[in-house]
């Protein structure tokens, strides 16, 4: 696989450490000068100086043929520029996008621009499922295929304990795949009967989120 990496900081150079040792074809492009030069010595003709929003630059980086590109800039509006181009002007058919500020990331979804990946908005996550606020975790969204993956406490008035998960009227195509209790992972079976302290882990379409939360939560919750 031939992939483009835009951005040579320490996440494209990572990237492009990491797809190497697996035995794919890269290149790193990279506008600043200084960053370039250190990356040369490591990377030698992998890496190419340029400003990756210039389609001049992609055609020289081999875009045409590429499998796929992977914008890591520090710019949001950058990665979008990239991730565009690479796909309608060049039909690349797999982007992946960094967003810097989880407040751009409706920018990213209404161009269909997925998967992206915010290290702000994973550390919250990670954060909000060790120290659980009896409310729902969005641990992971599928942008392309449109279902998220939650997680939801679940405390003495919810309105799911004491009912199994069988027993729940849960939205059309949502699915809970497996009830953390005592930090003990068990698959959702549907005799299985849930208590005040689970952690529910469920697949959800975004738009049934809420749905999916009345009917696991508390009042007070969500």
């Amino acid at each position: 696989m031939y992939v483009i990496i835009v951005g040579g900081g320490k996440v494209g150079a990572n990237v492009g450490r990491a797809l190497t040792r697996l035995g794919h074809e890269v290149t790193i492009l990279e506008v600043r000068r200084n960053q370039y030069v250190r990356l040369e010595s490591e990377f030698e003709q992998m890496v190419h100086y340029g400003d990756g929003t210039e389609i001049f630059v992609l055609e020289e980086a081999g875009i045409a043929r590429a499998d796929a590109c992977i914008a890591v800039t520090g710019d949001d509006e950058d990665n979008i520029i990239i991730c565009q181009v690479a796909r309608e002007k060049f039909g690349v058919q797999h982007v992946v996008a960094r967003v810097n500020d989880p407040r751009n990331q409706e920018h990213f979804d209404l161009l269909n621009i997925a998967p992206t990946v915010c290290s702000t908005t994973a550390i919250l996550s990670l954060i909000e499922h060790e120290v659980p606020q009896h409310s729902m975790v969005h641990l992971l969204s599928l942008q392309r295929e449109n279902i998220e993956i939650v997680e939801l406490q679940l405390d003495t008035e919810s309105p799911a304990v004491g009912r199994s998960v069988s027993d729940l009227e849960l939205p059309e195509g949502s699915l809970i795949v497996t009830v953390l209790r005592d930090r003990t992972a068990t698959i959702a079976s549907p005799e299985l009967v849930l208590a005040a302290g689970d952690q529910v882990i469920a697949i959800v379409k975004p738009d049934q989120a809420d749905e999916l939360a009345e009917l696991i939560l508390a009042p007070s919750a969500g």
